[in-house]
């Protein structure tokens, strides 16, 4: 089971980048705008380098829903391999048994 503190801090993270979203999508557009002269394209670079570190996608991490594990998640369902494997035995993921030969 994954720390409270690392889940609620993910958890603000994944606001702060819908937040955020808009205007970084904005910002580096006209950082890629060619059309733009070297000066407008600096400042735009410069406003989203001022932007929240946390604001950034690339900072979020995936966790297991169930423990908030971070490693070994599966995106397909959302969780950790423990959790899957737990509950694939269980019968509770449709379409998914244990391999066996």
């Amino acid at each position: 089971m994954a720390k409270v503190s690392m889940v609620e801090r993910e958890a603000k993270r994944i606001k702060a980048v819908k937040k955020y979203a808009d205007k970084r999508a904005a910002l580096k557009a006209r950082v890629k705008d060619p059309n733009l002269s070297i000066e407008e394209r600096m400042e735009a670079q410069h406003q989203l380098q001022k932007l929240p570190r946390d604001a950034s996608p690339a900072r979020l991490q995936r966790r297991c829903r169930i423990t908030g594990r971070p490693h070994a998640v599966y995106r397909k369902f959302g969780l950790c391999r423990n959790k899957l494997r737990q509950h694939t035995m269980q019968g509770d993921v449709p379409g998914l048994r244990k391999g066996s030969w």
